[in-house]
């Protein structure tokens, strides 16, 4: 199973001070709007897909600003790494969501990228170049997995 937690329910913007979900965030956001506000995961969404008794092996796909509180239900955590200029390409010509088209949502997530990465490797995530051909990236995800 293979889950987009990013647009399937189990994240959401909340207020950084608050932790107020917001409902209806802007679009495009504001300037600044990105400072006061985090993309989360839900946790009580991810324990809920981990007790699944049908759920076998499940593809967590995203990146979230809280995602440490829930990486303890993962046999194994996967980072696809891509240099700045992939990202910028892939977000800009993305046709799934419209976030990171905008300039205020591509700086920020450019920048996300080096945190993230640092995070990862620091857990022990297997790191894997996605800017390698597709099927090359599918293998060596796979194979993650079945470690």
């Amino acid at each position: 199973m293979a889950v987009d937690a990013d647009w399937e329910g189990h994240s959401r913007w909340v207020h950084r001070s608050s932790g107020e979900p917001i409902l209806d965030p802007p679009y495009p956001v504001p300037a600044g709007w990105l400072d006061d506000y985090a993309w989360e995961i839900r946790p009580e969404s991810v324990e809920a897909l981990a007790a699944r008794p049908d759920s076998g092996v499940c593809f967590l796909c995203g990146g979230f600003e809280n995602e440490a509180q829930v990486w303890q239900l993962f046999d194994r955590v996967v980072y696809l790494d891509v240099d700045e200029e992939t990202l910028r390409d892939r977000l800009t010509h993305r046709t799934t969501n419209h976030f990171g088209k905008h300039p205020e949502e591509l700086r920020a997530a450019l920048s996300w990228r080096f945190v993230a990465e640092d995070r990862f490797r620091e857990r022990g995530a297997t790191i894997i170049d996605a800017t390698q051909p597709l099927d090359l990236v599918v293998r060596q995800v796979v194979a993650a997995a079945k470690q």
